[in-house]
């Protein structure tokens, strides 16, 4: 599995553009990398918001940890890839700039969470946002069950965690999921603009503004991210998890016997 990243300067805009196709799937090096980046920018004055974008139809389908190239670096967790991929998960949210993702397609489980790692979301009527997890017969991830219920509320965030549906572009704008509903063609351009005007107030005041905004988000998605790998864990050698992984490759509901 391999990825690329790439990164260009629009003005005092970043943009970070990442690809694994076919899907974008994250796994723990991409997620480093990303979070090198971002973390980087940060000590670029001439860089004030940054645009997090991706190639293909797919935002990030998803985590694919079963052959990633992790192979070490900081916060590695030794034989743990679900663990190493939340250390590099948690790094992103150190980074002090705004991010404004521009969601063409899926974001569904780690993608999600990556979305919604970013401050804004511009989002194509084809975008779809899942949170899978519990259609797997497991539990959230990538701290959405922290993440998730600070944007959208408890409800909403409920809502969407327990029946894993599918939300698309028009609805997520509706809900407070994304900040804007563009044309497909249009997505990365609208999340240019909407950077750049963050980029046009002045940078200590936007960092120290999105600073107080976030106040206790990192300590809270550590320790969320703590909470979700322990459930996790033990969640994933069930029957129920073996079904769910089947039955959403074979597409069908899942037959499950809560053990």
């Amino acid at each position: 599995m391999t990825h690329t990243i790439a990164v260009r300067e629009v003005g005092h805009v970043t943009e970070i553009v990442f690809s694994n196709p076919p899907n974008n799937h994250a796994n723990v090096a991409l997620l480093r990398e990303i979070g090198e980046v971002l973390l980087t920018l940060d000590a670029q004055p001439d860089c004030r918001a940054i645009v997090l974008a991706s190639e293909g139809k797919a935002f990030c389908a998803g985590a694919d940890l079963a052959n990633d190239e992790r192979g070490g670096g900081v916060g590695g967790s030794g034989d743990d890839p679900v663990r190493e991929f939340y250390d590099q998960a948690l790094r992103i949210y150190e980074a002090k700039k705004p991010i404004v993702a521009a969601i063409q397609g899926a974001a569904v489980g780690a993608g999600l969470g990556l979305a919604v790692s970013a401050d804004f979301r511009i989002a194509a009527p084809e975008a779809r946002f899942v949170a899978n997890f519990t259609r797997l017969a497991f539990h959230p991830g990538f701290a959405l069950s922290a993440t998730l219920p600070r944007l959208l509320g408890p409800q909403k965030a409920a809502l969407m965690l327990l029946t894993s549906r599918r939300i698309k572009g028009e609805e997520a704008v509706a809900m407070g999921l994304a900040d804007e509903l563009v044309p497909l063609s249009d997505v990365r351009n609208a999340a240019h603009r909407l950077a750049a005007e963050i980029a046009e107030g002045g940078p200590l005041g936007v960092l120290a503004t999105r600073k107080t905004l976030r106040t206790g988000l990192y300590e809270t998605v550590r320790d969320t991210l703590a909470h979700e790998h322990e459930e996790q864990w033990k969640l994933r050698a069930t029957e129920d998890h073996q079904e769910g992984i089947l039955s959403v490759a074979e597409r069908r509901p899942g037959n499950f016997k809560g053990r």
